[in-house]
């Protein structure tokens, strides 16, 4: 038996050389090119007065934290990121935690009727381009007659309203949460089927309520999920571009410009390629905080 046990352990304990490698290794090539150096030429950009056109272009020369100084100084810059966490915080940390949530318990439900039908609407925004989405919702809150959200108006009797210039940023978020709550509740969803029916089943038993079972017990046990979530939806949406710059291009004024509205602008518009690349190198180091905080939070190790 303990020849046997030997054995065994040898066996278990003996691995081909060069396998961990071979195996990662794609892995580590792919991060290495599509993350880590794009990074790290975004922080030697930052560090330079590099343009698109004119001399900067031709000769860049190394400024060292001049950009990041200007940057910290400007109203602009400060507003973006204003603007930016102000959308991050009405349309993903609250609006689609909240809707997802709760369209997966609905899901959950077995009084819950049509589940196929309302599944497949929330889904369906998820499944449609930003560009498409976009175009979508400029006409839907078109300040023209021709709008579908002043034709609806205007069949109760009421007159056409400019949305995206009285209340822009309401719009962006109302529009971000109808694209990103099936993420949400997907996300949840999983979560939920993975919580032992004992537990919810002994708790009702016990005479508890359907907000106390999930304050105490439904909420506890998805919170690593819940947190894992939060940390994605907000790296995504401080990247949200494309949405933005088809309804608003940041306006009215400044009014909705997001630091990745700020970055292109910058970059692209004014040609200034260091100024970019600085604000986009502020913008990664606070993900990093945020994402280190909702680790933290959720007591994940990592």
């Amino acid at each position: 038996m303990t020849a046997r046990s030997s054995i065994a352990s040898q066996g278990r304990g003996h691995r081909p050389r060069g396998l961990l490698p071979l195996l990662l290794g794609p892995s580590v090539l792919l991060i290495a090119v599509f993350v880590i150096a794009p990074a790290g030429y975004s922080v030697y950009l930052s560090l330079t007065n590099t343009r698109l056109l004119g001399f900067g272009a031709r000769d860049p020369k190394f400024v060292g934290l001049e950009n990041f100084r200007y940057l910290l100084g400007s109203g602009d810059f400060l507003e973006s990121l204003g603007h930016t966490g102000v959308f991050v915080l009405g349309s993903a940390i609250v609006g689609q935690t909240v809707l997802g949530m709760a369209a997966a318990l609905l899901l959950g439900r077995k009084w819950m009727r049509g589940k196929g039908l309302f599944g497949a609407a929330v889904l369906l925004p998820m499944v449609v381009p930003e560009v498409v989405a976009s175009l979508t919702w400029a006409s839907v809150l078109s300040q023209r007659g021709d709008g579908t959200l002043n034709r609806m108006l205007g069949l109760v009797g009421e007159g056409p309203v400019a949305a995206l210039q009285s209340a822009p940023m309401l719009c962006l978020v109302i529009v971000n949460i109808w694209r990103g709550i099936a993420f949400a509740m997907i996300m949840f969803q999983a979560a939920l089927e993975d919580i032992p029916n004992e537990l919810i089943e002994a708790a009702r038993i016990d005479g508890a309520s359907a907000p106390q079972v999930f304050r105490h017990i439904t909420l506890p046990l998805i919170r690593g999920p819940v947190f894992l979530y939060l940390l994605l939806t907000t790296i995504t949406t401080v990247g949200v571009f494309g949405l933005v710059y088809f309804l608003t291009q940041g306006g009215p004024g400044t009014s909705t410009q997001l630091t990745s509205i700020y970055i292109y602008q910058r970059a692209f518009e004014y040609s200034q390629i260091g100024l970019g690349s600085a604000a986009s190198v502020i913008l990664l180091a606070i993900l990093l905080i945020l994402g280190l905080t909702y680790v933290r939070l959720a007591k994940v190790d990592v």
